[in-house]
């Protein structure tokens, strides 16, 4: 399904007719409760829930206002546990259904949170114990990929062929697992002005995310990672001995693994380069800042501006149709994979993460190409169509990338018709989930998924605030 026919489809799916079971559609305008009742959310946060009734109150659709009410906070209700440590905030953040923080879930959960902190203290000093708990995590090993709550606890994966500790849940070493941390630090700092979280441990982990970023360039050797997995799946492990196929040293940061959690296959991936970029930029303006640190806001500088200048370089190719475009992953050797991946960052993100304009027209060429049959990893059925990934297999479409698709679209059209396609897709459940079959939505992985139904609550919200024509 092409660009054109995936906006005609809105005439299909406008009602929210398309694939709701019978059930929901005899009931008209109720829907179930399937939010967890107040006594049993972990956190509540009065912004968050004024904005719930704002927008049930505003908006006509009464299955978006369903949806944004049980999305929204379901971070806040179902993963976050929040303490006091040595009378500092404390935020563990968990995905959903797996017990462990990951560094760019835990970050990109709350993220959507942000604009309300300046008018919420509860939930200013969340978002607080989230960047205090990174910064310890990152302090005990840059190169993981995931923590648990119990840093004395041996997890699943302890057998892993590489330097596993206590209390760490994985070890992938990807490039947006420091990105994600500090992009969070930074617009907190912005809109607070609170400088509490950044104090010595926090500028020793930036410091730490400078020294990991030039040992992956492979400059003068292979670094001191590697990893390796005894299991059938191949994009769980990486060859060579656990450090991948050869890159040449020509600026750009080696990432093993994607923010998908998959192995890459050339390890310059260009989207979490491109991210480097933007985070090692706004953590230079934040040791400026705030610390007396000047060489190390040079030197974050410095390696911002020589990865963007080998981005410019290696990272674009030049397509039969598309024309000049960003590759997804390269080697420096003049190879490339021609994809995306639904997990963020991706190549359709790169606006959001504010890496690149919208109306780049690079950006604009990639993404015609990502959203067309010449991107092995774009799926087109009955129920929908968007991009999937590896990680979960054939077929399989990734509401986070539909509504990435949304968040980065310049077109009302092409806006409208991803909130209809995820409004219809969510198989009656009232939530997002990681991926459903192109064909069937109710074949789904992962219902507990707060990564996803947050984002989309995002999606909502921005929607609200700038085009609420668009909702109704």
């Amino acid at each position: 399904m092409n660009r054109r026919l995936f906006l005609q489809g809105l005439t299909l799916l406008s009602g929210g007719a398309l694939l709701q079971p019978a059930s929901l559609l005899a009931a008209g305008p109720s829907f179930p409760v399937v939010r967890p009742a107040a006594v049993k959310r972990r956190f509540r946060s009065r912004s968050v829930e004024a904005a719930i009734q704002e927008f049930q109150k505003k908006v006509p659709d009464p299955e978006l206002g369903w949806l944004f009410a049980n999305c929204f906070p379901s971070t806040l209700d179902t993963t976050v546990t929040y303490t006091l440590r040595e009378g500092r905030p404390d935020t563990y953040v968990i995905t959903g259904d797996i017990d462990a923080m990951w560094l760019r879930d835990s970050s990109a959960q709350v993220w959507p949170y942000l604009q309300f902190v300046g008018k919420d203290a509860e939930l200013r000093q969340l978002v607080a114990g989230v960047i205090n708990r990174q910064t310890r995590c990152i302090l005990k090993d840059p190169y993981a990929n995931a923590f648990y709550g119990d840093e004395t606890r041996a997890g699943e994966w302890k057998s892993d062929l590489t330097a596993m500790q206590p209390g760490v849940h994985e070890r992938k070493w990807e490039i947006d697992s420091l990105c994600y941390p500090i992009r969070l630090a930074y617009h907190y700092w912005k809109i607070t002005r609170d400088a509490t979280p950044f104090d010595a441990a926090w500028q020793q982990s930036i410091r730490m995310v400078l020294q990991t970023f030039r040992e992956q360039q492979r400059k003068t050797s292979l670094g001191p990672y590697k990893f390796q997995r005894e299991t059938a799946k191949a994009t769980d492990t990486q060859p060579m001995d656990g450090y991948g196929y050869p890159v040449r040293p020509v600026g750009l940061i080696c990432s093993a693994f994607r923010p998908s959690d998959d192995a890459t296959l050339y390890s310059f991936l260009v989207p979490s380069n491109f991210f480097a970029v933007v985070s090692l930029r706004q953590a230079s303006e934040m040791i400026t800042q705030l610390t007396q640190d000047a060489t190390t806001a040079r030197e974050l500088t410095a390696l911002a501006d020589e990865v963007e200048a080998a981005l410019r370089q290696y990272a674009i190719v030049d397509h039969p149709k598309h024309g000049r475009l960003y590759a997804y992953e390269v080697d420096g050797f003049g190879s490339q994979v021609l994809m995306d991946d639904a997990n963020v960052p991706s190549l359709l993100a790169l606006p959001y993460l504010g890496a690149v304009l919208a109306t780049d027209p690079i950006y604009q060429n990639t993404r015609r190409f990502l959203l067309s049959d010449n991107n092995p990893f774009f799926f087109t059925g009955r129920a929908a169509e968007g991009i999937g990934g590896p990680h979960v297999g054939q077929d399989m479409i990734w509401p986070l990338a539909i509504t990435m698709r949304g968040l980065t679209s310049t077109s009302d059209a092409e806006i409208r018709a991803c909130v209809h396609s995820l409004r219809a897709t969510h198989a009656g459940t009232g939530y997002m989930h990681e991926a459903f079959h192109k064909d069937d939505p109710t074949k789904f992985t992962r219902a507990w998924f707060a990564w996803a139904n947050t984002l989309f609550g995002e999606f909502l919200w921005k929607i609200y605030q700038q085009k609420p024509q668009l909702l109704v």
